[in-house]
């Protein structure tokens, strides 16, 4: 019996799944955590300027909504939630589990870079309120980066 095989295929989707919510949510917990650092600085000497450091807070939160998503559809492809859920062999668990990495590595990684760019751009706040949508833009340019991973592992899912 391989390593593999002692898992099963649905042990092995189903962590793939997890993963994907799982590192996109830390991910999008250390970005918000990032920005919202820079966030309290500013705040700090100008509250009047809540609503649109709370904008840039929130960006990197994104990533572990689009983790969800990949969860929730990889559970609803392989048949958890109309209760048809059968054992998967293990090249089928396998399928599932690689469909998720790239949600699961692009939500990490993009929203920890997310953060740390909603946090120069909280600091464009500060100096230049006027020019604040200039970080806003900067933000969803690695948004951008989240979304094409989201696409993928939807993609992928969508083709088992």
């Amino acid at each position: 019996m391989s390593f593999f095989e002692s898992f099963g295929g649905l042990a092995l989707a189903l962590l793939g799944s997890g993963l994907a919510v799982a590192l996109s949510c830390v991910g999008s917990a250390k970005g918000t955590g990032i920005a919202g650092e820079a966030g309290t600085g500013l705040l700090s000497q100008d509250p009047s300027k809540s609503g649109k450091v709370m904008v840039l807070q929130l960006l990197p939160g994104t990533q572990g909504l689009y983790g969800l998503v990949v969860w929730f559809f990889a559970l609803i492809r392989m048949g958890f939630i109309n209760g048809t859920a059968a054992d998967l062999t293990v090249v089928e668990g396998m399928q599932y589990f690689v469909a998720c990495l790239p949600m699961a590595f692009g939500g990490l990684l993009s929203a920890i870079a997310q953060g740390r760019v909603a946090a120069g751009s909280i600091n464009i706040l500060a100096k230049k309120p006027n020019d604040w949508s200039k970080g806003l833009i900067l933000c969803g340019i690695v948004e951008f980066y989240a979304i094409l991973s989201l696409l993928a592992s939807m993609l992928m899912l969508l083709w088992l």
